[in-house]
């Protein structure tokens, strides 16, 4: 670097990116700037520029100058390495301009401190950086240390676990090759521990999301649901509110798109199916991500499934990784979980993928049914998913028409037998209870349409009470 160089650097004076000092003896302070600048855009501090005149007048530097500036440097914290130019100032009896460059902040990494204390640069201007932002850094550059998921549940015990939903989420892993199959007659105790939800023995808080029985005191822990008359909020047709671990709420959330959205119907081969409007897996994938990937620290804000008469949105309290946008979450990506311990066992139990695919999982689904892709929207801290309806009243009519010609000679079943068949396409594995929990209906009922579906068409449920599914030429 050259006088010239810093002459044509300083010329627009103090700037976000600049801090000019006339000698070292405002070291204290420039170091500040330093911090600032390393938690902010990054910048050049110099020294041995007159501020108010932007006069290159350099400075006397001695041996001790030079250590002096070193000893200044240590005080940043993490440590870096610096490189600091002494620039020769022609005709001044050997004084230099001392020049730094300091790199910008990166998210993810610890913010800097001069001293123990962080600062930040605000236009021309360095200040202290107020509590919740440092905070913020320190929870993305160590998320694990601070980790809502990660903290322990002080009031709750092993007792308070639901043993059957961890027992069928691990089944499932066995299933799906992520779990040892050892783990099918393990203890309550081992399998937490082996899914890394215990901290010396007692549940953590990612336990009591995914597995617990009593969820009272945690408000988070809850799904609102509600459908409206038209495109705004004015009226209600549906409004329920869910509190529960993982499991429950998505049953809930499932169970309340089955009511409140339409079956369509088309002709594959020699028979007609049934397919809720907004493909079921897709609505699942943004129900699974939404909880998953909330930002659980915050009681106040919950899950939200809203329908309306032109579109559904699923809004989830969080915000999205420094690397994904709107724009390009349905391309390929890396994963980048906000709670990583709920994503690590939801991975392991199947109802999870790895590698940031959901998204274009979802795609697909609604490409496959001709339905248009979801779209992402960010608000305040809030992440909405939404999914379009067609409303094509005229057209669906034209279809249920021609469907039904060609169906003339089938039998047919009712509106809850195909839901009821829909439930068991979506999941091989579900009980009579689930379902009838679901549809909102009894046991009873669910038994009586089931015998009444394999009048028409072979259903039976195939393998043992725990580990079968359902089967028979409805799924064909």
């Amino acid at each position: 670097m050259t006088i010239k160089d810093i002459e044509t650097l300083i010329h627009t004076d103090e700037t976000r990116n600049l801090e000019l000092k006339k000698t070292t003896g405002e070291l204290k302070d420039g170091m500040k700037s330093a911090c600032a600048f390393l938690n902010t855009d990054g910048g050049w501090l110099i020294f041995g520029i007159a501020p108010t005149t932007l006069k290159v007048v350099g400075q006397d530097v001695t041996e001790n100058t030079r250590r002096e500036i070193a000893q200044a440097l240590t005080h940043l914290e993490p440590a870096l390495d610096v490189e600091v130019n002494y620039v020769d100032l022609p005709n001044s009896n050997g004084k230099q301009v001392i020049v730094m460059r300091f790199d910008k902040w990166v998210w993810s990494k610890e913010p800097y401190t001069y001293h123990k204390c962080p600062y930040y640069r605000i236009e021309s201007v360095t200040k202290e950086m107020p509590r919740d932002m440092f905070v913020e850094r320190l929870k993305a550059a160590r998320p694990q240390d601070f980790a809502w998921e990660n903290q322990t549940a002080e009031s709750v015990t092993l007792d308070d676990m639901d043993e059957e939903r961890i027992r069928n989420a691990v089944r499932l892993g066995i299933a799906g090759g992520r779990i040892n199959a050892s783990a099918e007659g393990a203890t309550v105790e081992t399998l937490l521990g082996k899914l890394k939800l215990l901290n010396n023995g007692k549940p953590t808080n990612a336990a009591v999301m995914l597995f617990g029985k009593n969820t009272d005191d945690y408000p988070q822990l809850l799904l609102r649901m509600a459908c409206f008359k038209g495109n705004d909020k004015n009226e209600f047709l549906d409004n329920k509110q869910e509190m529960g671990n993982f499991f429950d709420l998505l049953d809930a959330g499932t169970a309340f798109c089955f009511r409140n959205l339409r079956l369509a119907g088309k002709i594959v081969g020699m028979r007609r199916e049934e397919q809720l409007e907004i493909p079921a897996e897709a609505l699942r994938e943004a129900l699974i991500n939404a909880l998953c990937h909330r930002e659980y620290d915050n009681p106040r804000a919950s899950v939200s499934l809203a329908i309306y008469y032109d579109r559904i949105e699923i809004v989830n309290p969080g915000h999205f990784p420094a690397q994904l946008t709107p724009e390009n979450i349905k391309l390929q990506h890396d994963s980048f979980p906000f709670n990583l311990k709920i994503a690590q066992v939801l991975y392991q139990t199947t109802y999870l993928e790895s590698w940031g695919s959901g998204v274009r999982r979802m795609v697909k689904l609604c490409e496959a049914q001709h339905v248009a892709e979801p779209e992402y929207r960010l608000g305040n801290n809030t992440i909405t998913v939404i999914f379009r309806r067609n409303r094509d009243s005229q057209n669906d009519s034209q279809n249920d028409s021609q469907n039904d010609s060609q169906n003339d000679s089938q039998k047919s079943l009712n509106e809850r037998q195909r839901k009821i068949v829909e439930l068991m396409r979506g999941n091989r594995q579900i009980t009579v209870a689930k379902i009838a929990k679901t549809l909102s209906l009894s046991a009873a009922t669910i038994y009586r349409e089931i015998k009444a579906i394999n009048t028409l068409t072979e259903l039976y449920w195939e393998g043992s009470p725990k580990t079968g599914q359902w089967a028979g030429s409805t799924f064909d």
